[in-house]
């Protein structure tokens, strides 16, 4: 069974998925999921916005505004991450029975559908795909009710000796409804940097906010178990 979520700062956090990500990487395992949540609160963003022209001055108005930059290795855009996010990291060989096409989407898929399950279990109208007016959106969101709930991310790195490539990919779910200060905190940070992109509140949503009693770790660790179980026996 998988163990309680991790309370730890957002920086500590990113470095234990990446840590996860090397040991499954030289074959120490051959899959893991990490639950983790956030002690503090920080705007992370892909390693590639430290190039933007004003990223410092951008960066030292944030941290005056609580919300510190922090980079990270996979990409997308900036995602404030605070106690209100419950982070999933699912780690993983490529399965050879898939090969190489696809495996982009199915990793994005083994992701987002237990999730999609179990909100539906929930009474929650589940889906996958674009919000607009959301950061750091994408195809693969999984969103509750029409607005965004999670956002995925996923990197992708050659497994030591030749070894099949392994994949890390990321969901931060919003369990508390923080919406208005984290887009305040993204919108902020687009504008110092010249960024034409706006966020909206209203198109994001937490899961207390729709099912605030629902026993969210221990479902999901069971659905990620049970995703597990599978890989392991491919």
């Amino acid at each position: 069974m998988t163990e309680q979520p991790l309370a730890i700062t957002v920086e500590a956090g990113l470095q234990a998925e990446q840590a996860l990500l090397a040991e499954v990487c030289r074959g120490d395992r051959e899959c893991a999921v990490l639950f983790w949540r956030p002690t503090d609160r920080a705007l992370v963003m892909p390693r590639r916005m430290s190039r933007l022209e004003h990223f410092e001055a951008a960066c030292a108005e944030l941290a005056i505004a609580g919300w510190p930059v922090l980079l990270r290795e996979t990409g997308g855009e900036p995602v404030p991450q605070s106690p209100a996010t419950v982070n999933i990291a699912l780690v993983y060989v490529a399965p050879r029975s898939e090969g190489d096409h696809g495996r982009i989407e199915n990793a994005y898929e083994r992701l987002c559908l237990p999730l999609c399950e179990v909100l539906r279990e929930w009474g929650g109208v589940a889906s996958v795909g674009e919000i607009d007016g959301a950061f750091c959106d994408g195809r693969y969101n999984v969103n509750l009710n029409g607005r965004k709930l999670v956002g995925t991310a996923q990197r992708w790195r050659q497994g030591l000796g030749g070894k099949r490539p392994v994949v890390l990919v990321h969901g931060a779910l919003l369990l508390d409804n923080e919406r208005e200060s984290m887009v305040a905190a993204v919108n902020r940070f687009n504008e110092c940097c010249e960024l034409e992109q706006r966020c909206c509140a209203d198109s994001h949503i937490a899961l207390h906010e729709v099912a605030p009693e629902a026993p969210w770790f221990e479902r999901l660790a069971k659905a990620y178990d049970d995703v597990l179980a599978a890989l392991s026996k491919d």
